[in-house]
């Protein structure tokens, strides 16, 4: 990811609070066509203030697709990979999005948001692809898609503090209690409706960086004003700004696999460790559910993670070599996200490798610029809330 100054050279779609980011001191990066900022002082800083006490992220790039209608479940149980009608009002899950061939399309979260309406989160840069395959997997259902990315902002807590300093905003309301009651009480993937000082905002508790968090959907000329109130109220408790650089480290850190780098069309769940996520158990058909069954080539490389030492990281690309064989026969994988890790402190990656070299405690080696270093297969993650020690073993 390569920084970029704010100038009026730069192209690309800008966020509603892009003047935020500015005025902040922001570097800037073109992600999926969008000007967001990746960093405000430092990506170690804003990293361990995640890890510690929180950090807000714009994220108001992301693709936000509705779907309203009486067969709107259904119709995403036969579009997507999970059974997303079996869904409570209010809860969320992450699910998948097939080709007929069983690669993945893009990752997303679903969250059911009424009887017959469903909200549907995808990546910035598969926005188009997933409203128009959904609107074509759904066409003979009774429901209707609309693309709302245009007209939602999003807005993300994350870290420990992040209930803390939600509770310390002043302006949220919802309808049948008291705020602070809700939103503590809210679970883990799952969504409440509120107001902010009149306001429509949808408070998700989901994230994508391992910790405790929030996500908040509202619309795009009410961004600004939650955004400086959320800094004020978390000032104190170490809120800061936060960009894409540290929340790739932190997703990193935590496991999480990001579209482009783990996932992709030639990729199939099993291999990337989501087998879990395609439900096969549904009685209905959905698209790639043959593929599904048939399961990936039993020599398709598998996901990883691996710990390495020193501090030259392993990046995207790197070939994983098998230690002990030279030549073309000693490439068994390659790295498809790396860093040096802010938390334990030592070279972490993910890989897809050989089958017969994925067992935890596995020692191969990385091509790091020309030179082989060893690294160690490793279970995912690296990191949890419960434990920041690195991982070599099951």
């Amino acid at each position: 990811m390569t920084s970029q100054d704010d100038t009026p050279q730069q192209s690309g779609r800008t966020s509603p609070l892009h003047d935020a980011h500015a005025a902040a001191g922001a570097s800037f990066t073109d992600f999926a066509g969008w000007q967001m900022p990746v960093r405000y002082s430092s990506d170690l800083a804003e990293h361990h203030a995640v890890r510690t006490a929180a950090g807000l992220f714009d994220l108001s790039h992301m693709g936000e697709i509705v779907l309203i209608g009486p067969e709107a479940g259904v119709a995403l149980d036969y579009a997507l990979a999970g059974k997303l009608s079996a869904l409570a009002i209010d809860q969320a899950r992450y699910s998948l999005l097939l080709s007929r061939s069983g690669g993945i399309v893009d990752d997303l979260v679903v969250y059911r948001t009424g009887e017959d309406r469903y909200l549907v989160v995808a990546n910035a840069g598969n926005r188009e692809i997933v409203a128009e395959e959904l609107r074509d997997r759904t066409a003979p259902f009774d429901v209707e898609v609309y693309d709302e990315s245009d007209d939602i902002a999003l807005i993300a807590v994350q870290g420990p503090a992040s209930l803390s300093i939600l509770l310390a905003t002043p302006g949220f309301t919802v309808e049948d209690g008291e705020f602070a009651d809700r939103i503590a009480a809210l679970k883990y993937y799952r969504s409440i409706p509120a107001e902010f000082e009149s306001h429509q905002v949808l408070i998700a508790r989901t994230g994508y960086t391992g910790e405790d968090g929030f996500e908040l959907y509202l619309a795009p000329d009410e961004a600004r004003t939650l955004w400086d109130a959320l800094l004020e109220a978390g000032a104190e408790q170490g809120l800061v700004p936060a960009g894409l650089a540290s929340r790739d480290t932190l997703r990193l850190e935590a496991g999480m696999p990001l579209y482009g780098h783990e996932l992709g069309l030639d990729t199939k769940p099993a291999s990337a460790g989501l087998g879990r996520v395609v439900n096969l158990a549904k009685e209905t058909d959905f698209v790639g559910r043959a593929a599904s069954e048939e399961g990936p080539d039993p020599e398709s490389r598998v996901l990883v993670g691996l710990i390495g030492e020193g501090k030259r990281a392993a990046r995207a690309g790197y070939p994983v070599l098998a230690p002990g064989i030279d030549g073309d026969d000693a490439t068994i994988g390659i790295v498809t996200s790396g860093a040096l890790s802010p938390t334990v402190g030592v070279p972490i990656a993910m890989a897809y490798v050989a089958p017969r070299y994925a067992r935890p405690g596995t020692e191969l080696h990385v091509d790091v610029r020309g030179t082989r270093l060893p690294f160690t297969v490793a279970a995912l993650p690296f990191y949890s809330r419960k434990t920041t020690s690195p991982r070599k073993d099951g």
